[in-house]
């Protein structure tokens, strides 16, 4: 079966796919989560973060070829690992993520877009250096169709650093990339998600709001298993 590695997505952290890696686990594949610098577990100082930072953590975590899937922001760092070192790379997984533009950091690709249901969703830290979800948003824009997550996301949630929102990555992947698209999302628009679904070799769709790890845990396992063997295959 196949290994998969998680990359959580802004504010969040390894918390995040505590019920995916159970119901990838149940059909039988390997799946981990880390946190990226400044989330979860980790200590590194805000100041200190940086895309490159981020695709480290996530190439260091690698031994053999991963499926390495990303949610939301997650896209970014998952790109920029890709880009970095292929060899690691299986496949890439786009879980209602950003794709990144030739040239544009995620704070433009956010921006790009005619719909911004993120426009007012954020508060900046004093310094300007880092942000966070409004705690009044997050059930209606992350949260609507499993509200019992919103206490124990809540209670995780953290600072994200700015500066890699603000970096482009360095480069385009070699690897296969496809693109899962969640069509009742209130943060990532499924319209901008399926444009941006077009430069990926596929797109599955998923009928939840912007967190599938909580609302359908069991039905997105079924699609990155479907995603797995369609790797395999072109191995």
């Amino acid at each position: 079966m196949s290994d998969f590695l998680l990359i959580h997505g802004t504010g969040h952290g390894a918390w995040c796919w505590r019920d995916l890696i159970e119901a990838l686990e149940a059909l039988g594949h390997t799946a981990r989560a880390i946190d990226l610098p400044c989330h979860g577990d980790d200590q590194t100082p805000l100041g200190d973060a940086t895309l490159d930072s981020y695709a480290d953590a996530i190439l260091a975590a690698i031994d053999t070829p991963v499926i390495l899937v990303g949610h939301s922001m997650g896209g970014f760092p998952i790109t920029q690992a890709a880009v970095r070192e292929p060899a690691k790379v299986r496949h890439l997984v786009y879980l209602c993520a950003y794709v990144p533009g030739p040239g544009k950091s995620l704070v433009e690709m956010r921006r790009a877009w005619p719909e911004q249901p993120l426009a007012d969703a954020f508060e900046m830290s004093a310094d300007q250096t880092a942000f966070a979800f409004k705690d009044d948003l997050l059930e209606g824009k992350l949260y609507q169709d499993c509200p019992e997550a919103v206490a124990y996301a809540r209670a995780n949630l953290c600072w994200e650093p700015a500066r890699p929102s603000r970096t482009p990555v360095s480069g385009q992947p070699s690897s296969p990339a496809t693109y899962i698209r969640c069509t009742r999302d209130q943060a990532i628009p499924p319209a901008y998600q399926a444009e941006m679904a077009k430069g990926c070799t596929a797109r599955i769709d998923i009928d939840t709001g912007h967190s599938p790890f909580f609302a359908n845990p069991a039905g997105l396992a079924q699609r990155l298993d479907q995603i797995a063997k369609t790797a395999r295959a072109l191995k």
